[in-house]
Order: C-alpha cells, then sequence, then structure tokens
C-alpha cells in the first residue's frame, strides 16, 4: 500500500453519481453494525449512530462519508471496511475539487450536504490500518483527496439502503445541468 495506491484508487471513483456499498452504524465502546438500510434524519444523522455522544451533536460532523475504492486498499485480508468508522462507504469521488463544502448529494431517499469540517485520521484508524495509511491520509495529497473521508449535515432524512444510488445534485457556485 503506498499513497499513490490510494490516490489511483480514489481517482478511479466515479464524480457525479455512485452507490452506496456499505452503511456502518457505529455501537458504544467499538462496535459495529452494518446494517442493509438505515435512516438519516435531521435531528439525528444516522439512526443508532453514537454520533450524539461522541460529537456532542455537531450538525458539522452528523455523517461521515468514505470512498470505497480507497478502503479496499486500505482493508487487506483480516481488516474490515466497517472498521474505518465512516457511516457511508460510498464509490463517489469525494475530492474537495469535485465535493466543495455545501455541495448536495442525493442517497437513497435523503439528501446531505458536504461540510466544511475537515474528516481527520485518529489513532484508531492508524491502528487499525497502519501508520502509512495514516500519514498518507494526513499528507497534502491525501487531505485534498479527502482519503480518509468527508463529513456531511442531512438536509432531508429519509431511508438508505446498501446498493442505493448516491449523486451529486448541486455544488456551490455551479450550474448544474438538469435532465429534461
Amino acid at each position: 500500500m503506498s499513497i499513490e495506491s490510494l490516490l489511483e484508487a480514489a481517482r478511479g471513483s466515479p464524480r457525479d453519481a455512485g452507490r452506496v456499498e456499505l452503511i456502518v452504524v457505529r455501537l458504544p465502546g467499538e462496535g459495529r453494525a452494518t446494517p442493509p438500510e438505515a435512516r438519516l434524519s435531521v435531528d439525528g444523522g444516522l439512526d443508532g449512530d453514537r454520533w450524539v455522544l461522541d460529537s456532542g451533536a455537531d450538525p458539522a460532523k452528523q455523517v461521515s462519508l468514505i470512498n470505497s475504492r480507497v478502503l479496499d486498499v486500505l482493508a487487506a485480508p483480516g481488516r474490515g471496511r466497517e472498521l474505518a468508522g465512516d457511516n457511508l462507504v460510498v464509490d463517489l469521488d469525494l475530492h474537495e475539487e469535485n465535493l466543495p463544502p455545501g455541495a448536495r448529494l442525493r442517497v437513497g431517499a435523503a439528501a446531505i450536504e458536504v461540510t466544511a469540517h475537515p474528516h481527520q485520521s485518529c489513532s484508531r484508524f492508524q491502528r487499525r490500518y497502519g501508520q502509512e495509511a495514516n500519514e498518507a491520509a494526513l499528507g497534502p495529497a491525501g487531505l485534498a483527496q479527502r482519503l480518509r473521508g468527508v463529513y456531511a449535515r442531512v438536509v432531508r432524512g429519509g431511508l438508505v439502503r446498501v446498493g442505493d444510488p448516491i449523486a451529486v445534485t448541486s455544488r456551490p457556485g455551479r450550474r448544474e445541468a438538469r435532465p429534461r
């Protein structure tokens, strides 16, 4: 695993529309649940997730997303995808140029908005995926590509299922084409 392999994996992701590959509910302690569907709510984030306890209910960190292709490089045999602790594992380009703060996405029946709060790596991430992965995520290229993921807030609640589409509906400062 190298920074180049992580960046290459991320760059292969679709820019405008992808899919939800895994839903992760962080349980008390370090437990994880991976339900086939879950509800996103404006007040509670991902139902059942410990977000309210961990972050003091900061809406800027309500839901976390990570690129599935990056996670596949990191999650070598014996290291599960759910251990990263991100709520939605998605096949979508999370680069800051593609999804600047304020970008909105439709995910399943819900809508979320990317926040400016940086998603930093933590000691758990380093313990689970290694120092090299941690350093790659925190380097300039890794931060721009958002190898560690991105935070979002829920703007419209709704049900999300594994396999659901995730699509960019707007980006700040850009007019989006609407299908006719």
